[in-house]
Parts: structure tokens; C-alpha cells; sequence
């Protein structure tokens, strides 16, 4: 199964009118570019010289970049904290015009950061400052009232949960049933501590780690990561579970469908950082659109070809996309 260059253009050409709600866990990522030409002598460890620093969306806020990058409307949902980095992150969100009145602020928290220090083109060393226990039920309450208020005019709601305190239980039980009402189509992309309290949800994202961890399983051959997908959908009672495979593509297990293997659009891998954030954001983009969950699958894969080809946290364009697809499988 492959998507056709029409259906795509049909998904991307009206993603200006879809809005997307992204609740979870909204960091930044901040890049040290430079060379490393000597050892240090005070221990046994490269001395980067430094060229350049960059910053990006990174986490839940790359869900958002790369919705805007397709052209869609996003919404995101989140904590930052009472500090410098907060506004930093307020700006960037800004910059790429994305209303951010929905990123609250919450007392005594650090906004996420995870900076790498990355010299020719290979990652040396990250280091993260992130504060990830649940917050108080008063901020809780606050964010699931943001969120209820952006799901009333929104198409589609994505949880982007990286387990650093914004996706609780207790927001979920409360938001989920809410976008349920509106039949929304909503995709998860998990953490396996959390698994169990998606729902009621459309389709959810795990990659091979986090399927073997929900399912309780050490799958070894596809049928093994049939048998586990097939595990969460039926666990969760949602329609379809999209498999992230790396190098091998995609694994779909839909409700009252053979399984599909999709395979990888990549022709060469440069980095797979935030990867599964594009994914997410085109497999929600596409179900916004009113497109059978397969059809939304082969966008997301071609979506997450194209970033996984350039360096860094990235994002991909209709054109890249549609590029990708005319161009066909990795060989």
C-alpha cells in the first residue's frame, strides 16, 4: 500500500484549516556546534572549540514545529517554568506563529532544556536540566481547562507525553472523554508508565522498546510485534497502533485489518532525533483530514523520511513530503 501524490497534496493543501490541540511536555533543544582538534589534558576528553549555537522546539513543542512546518494550525498545551528559559521557549513557540497562551506557568518548576554539544557532525555529550515529577493538583486542574478549552475548536488533539510531569493520570481521565465527545481523532505518542490511561484514544505510537514494555513482552520477529501491537490496541480499545521500527519503517495493526508493514522512506539517516514527533504530527494531520488511518500512516512515514535525513531536530515541508513520496521506498 502506498499513498498516492494526490491524496497527499489533498491532506496538505487543506492542513491551513485544520487546527491540532498538543498537550504534553514542551522542552527546548539547544545545540553547541564545533570542532574538536586536541584531547584535554586535565582529563581524558575532547576539547570542543565552539562555532555556533542554535535552539529549537524540542519535545512536545517539536510536535507543534513540525505541525507548523506542514502548515497546520497547532495548539499547544503545557508547562514551562518561572524563568529565563520560559520566555525563551514563549518566543521561539512565537516565532514560528503559534499562539502560546496555552503554555502555563508553573511556580517552583525549571522549564526543560536538553543541550547537546555536537562536533563534526557527531553528538559528544548531552546534558539535561528538566524537573520531571507530577505537578500539584491546582496546575493540573489549570491545564486540563486550557486544554478542554482548545479541544472545543480544534480537529484533531495529539498527547505527546515525554514522562517529565505535564501527562498525568488525572489530566487524561479528564481531557480524553472530552475530545471522545467531539470525535475527535486523537493519537498518542506514549511512555509505557502512563500506557493504560490512554483512552478512550484513536491510534497511539509506541516504538519497539515501549510496545515490548506495554505489551510485557520481548518480541523478536514481526510476528512477536504483531502479537504486542495487537496486545495495546486491544488493551486501549483504540482503532490502530502505528510501530515505529527505525531502519525497518513502520508496523500498523488497524481494528478489523491485516497487519501493514510500511517500509522505511529514508535513503539516508543522519539523525533520528524527534523522528517520532513528526510522525505524530502527520499521522494527526492526516486523521484531521478525514483520512483512513493507513493513508494517515504512509504520510507520517514519508514525513519522518525526510527528517531523519537532515542533522539535528528537524522538521519537513508539504514539498519535502510529497517529494518523498513521489520518490518512493529506500531501496
Amino acid at each position: 500500500m502506498s499513498l498516492s501524490s494526490r491524496a497527499a497534496r489533498s491532506i496538505l493543501a487543506g492542513a491551513a484549516s485544520r487546527k491540532i490541540v498538543v498537550l504534553g511536555d514542551l522542552m527546548l533543544d539547544q545545540f553547541i556546534w564545533g570542532t574538536v582538534e586536541r584531547i584535554s589534558p586535565e582529563a581524558p576528553v575532547p576539547v570542543v572549540r565552539v562555532a555556533r549555537e542554535s535552539a529549537h522546539l524540542g519535545g512536545a513543542g517539536n510536535v507543534v514545529s513540525n505541525l507548523a512546518a506542514l502548515g497546520a494550525g497547532a495548539l499547544p498545551v503545557g508547562l514551562a517554568g518561572n524563568d529565563d528559559l520560559a520566555a525563551r521557549l514563549r518566543q521561539t513557540l512565537g516565532a514560528i506563529g503559534v499562539d502560546h497562551s496555552g503554555v502555563l506557568e508553573a511556580p517552583g518548576r525549571v522549564t526543560t532544556i536538553k543541550t547537546r554539544i555536537v562536533a563534526h557532525h557527531q553528538q559528544v555529550v548531552r546534558f539535561d536540566r528538566e524537573q520531571d515529577d507530577a505537578p500539584g493538583p491546582e496546575v493540573i486542574d489549570r491545564l486540563s481547562a486550557a486544554a478542554l478549552e482548545r479541544v472545543a475548536e480544534a480537529d484533531a488533539l495529539i498527547v505527546s507525553d515525554y514522562e517529565k510531569g505535564c501527562v498525568t493520570p488525572r489530566l487524561l481521565e479528564v481531557v480524553l472523554p472530552q475530545a471522545a465527545r467531539r470525535g475527535l481523532p486523537v493519537v498518542v505518542d506514549p511512555k509505557p508508565a502512563h500506557w493504560r490511561s490512554y483512552r478512550p484514544i484513536t491510534a497511539i505510537t509506541p516504538n519497539q522498546l515501549e510496545a515490548a514494555r506495554m505489551a510485557g513482552s520481548r518480541p523478536r520477529t514481526e510476528q512477536d510485534l504483531i502479537e504486542a501491537g495487537t496486545t495495546i490496541r486491544r488493551a486501549l480499545g483504540c482503532k490502530g497502533v502505528l510501530l515505529t521500527r527505525g531502519e525497518k519503517g513502520m508496523l500498523l495493526i488497524e481494528e478489523g485489518e491485516e497487519p501493514l508493514a510500511i517500509p522505511a522512506a529514508a535513503r539516508e539517516v543522519f539523525d533520528v532525533t524527534g523522528a517520532g514527533d513528526t510522525v505524530i504530527a502527520a499521522l494527526a494531520l492526516g486523521l484531521a483530514a478525514g483520512a483512513p488511518l493507513r493513508d494517515a500512516a504512509a504520510l507520517a512515514n514519508a514525513a519522518a523520511g525526510v527528517v531523519v535525513g537532515k542533522l539535528g531536530t528537524a522538521t519537513a515541508t508539504p514539498a519535502e513530503v510529497l517529494a518523498g513520496l513521489e520518490a518512493g521506498p529506500a531501496s
